[in-house]
């Protein structure tokens, strides 16, 4: 089914405030997951409306809940979600980090008892289009384990990377350090899809092209050895040192049982001009535009950034049994 943008927000707006999520937060969300969708993320899109419903309607995420700021340091931001939605916290750091960062040179923003960080490359981005370079972090709930271990401890913990450069669009990067989202596995599961026999293992840690047994079991990490470390010192900076959850402390994104997940955020802003000078965004457009030289060669974020261009335009592409479950949703 082909929708505008502005009709799959309101799909989404409509479905969330049904299940007892106040309207801001719905619009929050919605605006989230149809930018998703745009961007050509369906894993952490429109699919994932039928378990956020579920969750608030049984109380696993506060759909009334409002952030709450502090600034314990004056480059320090600190954002309670209130276990609720993480997005509604997110357009806070987005609104509240850019001066802090500008006028301290760095800064940075922690979120906690947070939920799913969604597409972070969407996020970074904001901060790039206010004229500043953001790193972001995140866990979620356990489904990797340590390299040469069996039990899944780590989530797939994404990073994610934007900075602004001279007439043109920012760089951004955005990955998960397991060797794919784990939204692409549930998106298999509900398409009855079997999935490559590299991207996660079963129980018993044997690989596996069964989407079903790959959700009960744990994901491969991106690069090995590499990754899974990469995804312990998200681990830490997500978590660890900012009183969220642990992923193996945290319940399930996928369903709506257990308490609340209480995963962390954190995103460090850094002001380019503080760091560079005035003629930092030239340097930084310099390499973009040796990077597109390059027959072949692609910058970072450029495919999703297009995509959401023609997506304005022409609107989205959604599974016709993705609309009727939403908007089944009482």
């Amino acid at each position: 089914m082909k929708l505008t943008l502005a009709e799959a927000e309101a799909l989404v707006v409509g479905a969330l405030s049904r299940s007892g999520v106040y309207e801001a937060n719905a619009r929050s969300v919605a605006r989230a997951l149809v930018a998703a969708e745009a961007a050509g993320q369906g894993g952490h899109g429109l699919r994932r409306v039928e378990a956020y419903s579920a969750q608030a309607r049984a109380r696993k995420v506060d759909g009334l809940a409002k952030p709450q700021a502090s600034r314990p340091r004056p480059g320090v931001l600190t954002i309670d979600a209130m276990n609720g939605y993480a997005y509604p916290a997110l357009d806070l750091a987005v609104e509240m980090l850019p001066a802090i960062a500008q006028e301290q040179g760095i800064a940075i923003a922690t979120i906690h008892r947070s939920h799913h960080a969604g597409v972070m490359g969407l996020t970074v981005a904001r901060f790039a289009e206010r004229g500043l370079a953001a790193l972001m972090f995140a866990n979620a709930p356990a489904s990797m384990a340590p390299w040469g271990g069996n039990k899944a401890l780590y989530g797939t913990n994404p990073i994610a990377f934007a900075v602004p450069i001279e007439d043109g669009e920012p760089i951004v990067v955005d990955l998960a350090l397991s060797k794919v989202a784990r939204g692409k596995i549930m998106a298999a599961r509900q398409k009855g899809e079997a999935i490559p026999d590299d991207w996660a293992f079963d129980t018993d840690g044997q690989p596996t092209t069964d989407a079903n047994l790959a959700m009960d079991g744990f994901m491969a990490p991106l690069g090995g050895a590499k990754g899974a470390a990469l995804a312990m010192m998200v681990e830490i900076l997500s978590a660890g040192l900012i009183g969220a959850n642990y992923a193996f402390e945290a319940s399930s994104l996928f369903d709506d049982k257990g308490p609340p997940v209480a995963l962390g955020q954190t995103i460090i802003a850094i002001d380019p001009t503080a760091t560079g000078g005035p003629g930092v965004f030239t340097r930084l457009a310099l390499l973009a535009d040796e990077i597109g030289a390059q027959e072949g060669a692609r910058i970072p974020g450029r495919r999703g950034q297009n995509l959401a261009r023609s997506a304005e335009t022409d609107g989205i592409t959604i599974d016709d049994e993705v609309v009727a479950a939403i908007r089944a949703i009482a």
